[in-house]
């Protein structure tokens, strides 16, 4: 799947096709600055997250969203990404917490 970010050219981003997906993986750790990973790919920023969600809820729009956040990621950061998630017409999104 390739992912168009408004603003900069087509960004060769290789996903796993969605239809094939029984859920998509967002991981999120934090190190000074959050950053983000969707199914193994590393994001860049919040708005390539959202094109990648985007691109994934309009192949597959039903699709459940799994968070997972490490424990030192800010609740913030967390929001931000569930927001998204809604933004993009994915519904169905849950929470897992790592120590």
């Amino acid at each position: 799947m390739e992912a168009t970010l408004p603003g900069s050219a087509v960004a060769d981003v290789v996903l796993p096709d969605p239809v094939n997906l029984d859920f998509v993986l967002i991981k999120i750790s934090f190190d000074r600055k959050p950053l983000w990973q969707i199914e193994g790919h590393q994001c860049s920023s919040l708005h390539e997250v959202q094109a990648i969600l985007q691109a994934i809820g309009d192949a597959k729009a039903d699709i459940p969203v799994i968070i997972e956040s490490a424990e030192n990621v800010p609740m913030e950061t967390v929001i931000d990404v569930y927001d998204v998630c809604r933004r993009t017409g994915l519904m169905t999104i849950n929470f897992v917490a790592l120590p």
